[in-house]
């Protein structure tokens, strides 16, 4: 069966907007693919930001391990063990806990 003229005369532009419609949502940079993206920078944005926190953190720790006497000997009481001279440490055993 053959369609008339004027009815063929409309499948081929149809055909063409059907094609570019399909390319631009599912193309290489399509939508979906621009959607992937922009969710892709927001999870590096997220990990960047926590990553400056952290880094911000450890800037101030170097500085008070360089800086500040009382900070470097809390970390090596509570860290290695250490004493002053004449501190007597009590040392008591763990209850165990019966089930």
């Amino acid at each position: 069966m053959k369609l008339p003229f004027q009815k063929r005369m409309y499948l081929f532009p149809a055909g063409c907007l059907a094609f570019i419609l399909f390319f631009t949502v599912f193309g290489d940079k399509g939508l979906l693919r621009i959607y992937e993206l922009r969710a892709d920078i927001a999870g590096t944005e997220e990990r960047l930001n926590a990553t400056r926190v952290d880094n911000e953190k450890l800037k101030r720790e170097i500085i008070a391990l360089k800086s500040d006497r009382r900070y470097l000997e809390s970390i090596a009481r509570k860290d290695f063990g250490f004493v002053r001279n004449n501190e007597v440490i009590y040392q008591f055993p763990q209850e165990k806990k019966q089930p």
